[in-house]
């Protein structure tokens, strides 16, 4: 606390000096890089500038002052700074103090500020002139974003024309998205990801904060998939964000190279977006919202890009509708679903679905019990003994089980069709009811560990 008229002189004068030096870097054209580096050197503290889920934007930090943060959780595995675990008041770290401010700029949350001084307190001066700072450095994001914003839009046409087939022939669409840093010459996965909707118990938001959302979304789809490919395109389509993941296969030379070496690129996709997917999510702090994620398969040549965006859009569309929000889902892997989904009647779903299973469509213990038997005896062609074992019964009370359910259903061991027409009720069931997915289960209470039931 300041005590003396001399020193309050001096803490003011130094807070002065910082605010025109950073004032001057803005009046320049200056990045918030300078900024950082700037407040650092005046305050002698590490300077970490983030946006409001606490991806990096600028950072001055030593290794061993990252490696003090990292002990002491407050960055998660995939580099996020937790603003959410580091208040206003400040908190120590080792023998010193971090301090985290929030940057605002008429009304709009637009990042986080954090100070880290490794060795004793961040005093109130400091407190005072990074109050400055984060003024100053609400001005240059703000104009940043305003450039963004452009730069973004104009993307975000280009791509959109190639999806619609309209940017013009292959040599000038790739000649183009190299002028922005794309590589568009690989074989590719083109990904759609789109914030899920609000759960049930959750207040409805303005339209202010779900674009804010959806831009903090953007950038952090951006900012990890150029840490994967710095060649990556990833732009926000208002509602959704769509990456293209470039597919390098590991010491792979030149794209089409003859002598790269031979790759499944089926798999090695799998494995990029999944990197990248939980990079976006990583855990969830910071205000982040969940999201789900639709992916092509993996297409080769500009001609092929619009059919592969089509492909994740229908992706996440039918993933969300049979696994609901958070989920991840390959349009290879949609099987069935891609041609249920297309019925826009839920109604004539339902229907079908009750006229197939009859009560095993419903809700209650018992027909959810007997549709995961079913499911089980499907997946092994009603190979009884088989499905005995997944399920852990007995032989005999897998028998009894079949003859129930062809009671209820009709000769489904004999009848190939009747199977058919089982099968794709239950797929429907599962888009009609995100989530559902009847399968084998482990060993129940009651059961012995050779699997003896007593009661069917």
């Amino acid at each position: 606390m300041i005590t003396t008229g001399e020193a309050a002189a001096a803490a003011l004068a130094r807070i002065d000096a910082l605010h025109t030096a950073l004032t001057q870097i803005v009046l320049e054209g200056g990045a918030l890089d300078q900024i950082a580096a700037e407040v650092a050197r005046v305050l002698g503290v590490d300077v970490l500038v983030t946006s409001t889920d606490g991806r990096e934007r600028a950072a001055v930090v030593s290794d061993a002052s990252w490696a003090a943060l990292t002990e002491r959780e407050l960055v998660d595995p995939t580099g996020r700074f937790r603003v959410e675990r580091a208040s206003g008041r400040g908190i120590e770290v080792g023998a010193g103090e971090l301090r985290q401010l929030r940057i605002v700029a008429g009304g709009d949350d637009l990042g986080r500020l954090v100070a880290f001084r490794a060795e004793g307190p961040v005093s109130a001066d400091d407190v005072h002139a990074l109050e400055r700072a984060a003024a100053v450095a609400a001005l240059l994001i703000t104009r940043e974003e305003a450039v963004t914003a452009v730069e973004n839009k104009y993307r975000g046409d280009f791509l959109r024309d190639v999806f619609l087939r309209r940017a013009g022939n292959e040599q000038y669409v790739v000649e183009h998205a190299r002028s922005f840093g794309w590589d568009l010459t690989w074989p590719v996965v083109v990904v759609a990801a789109e914030i899920d909707p609000l759960d049930a118990g959750e207040s409805p938001v303005s339209s202010r904060v779900r674009r804010r959302w959806q831009e903090r979304f953007a950038h952090a789809w951006s900012v990890v998939a150029k840490g994967h490919d710095d060649s990556a395109p990833s732009v926000d389509f208002s509602s959704e964000v769509v990456t293209i993941v470039p597919l390098r296969p590991p010491g792979g030379g030149t794209s089409g190279a003859d002598d790269a070496p031979e790759v499944d690129l089926g798999a090695f996709a799998e494995r990029s977006v999944g990197r990248i997917v939980a990079g976006v999510a990583g855990d969830r702090g910071g205000g982040r919202r969940p999201f789900s994620v639709g992916v092509s398969r993996v297409v080769t040549g500009i001609a092929a890009l619009p059919d592969a965006y089509a492909q994740a859009r229908r992706a996440v569309e039918v993933g969300r509708r049979v696994h609901g929000g958070r989920s991840t889902t390959y349009f290879d892997q949609l099987g069935v679903h891609r041609l249920i989904a297309l019925v826009p009647d839920e109604a004539e779903l339902a229907s079908f679905t009750a006229d197939v299973l009859g009560p095993l469509a419903g809700d209650d213990a018992e027909a959810v019990d007997l549709r995961e038997t079913l499911q089980v005896l499907l997946d092994t062609n009603f190979n009884v003994a088989e499905a005995a074992r997944t399920q852990f019964f007995h032989y005999n009370t897998m028998r009894y089980r079949v003859g129930k359910l062809e009671r209820l259903l009709g000769p489904l061991s004999r009848d190939p069709h009747l199977r058919l027409d089982v099968a794709v009720a239950l797929r429907v069931l599962e888009v009609l009811r995100p989530g559902v997915r009847e399968g084998p289960r482990e060993p129940a209470a009651g059961r012995d560990g050779r699997g003896r039931v007593t009661v069917p």
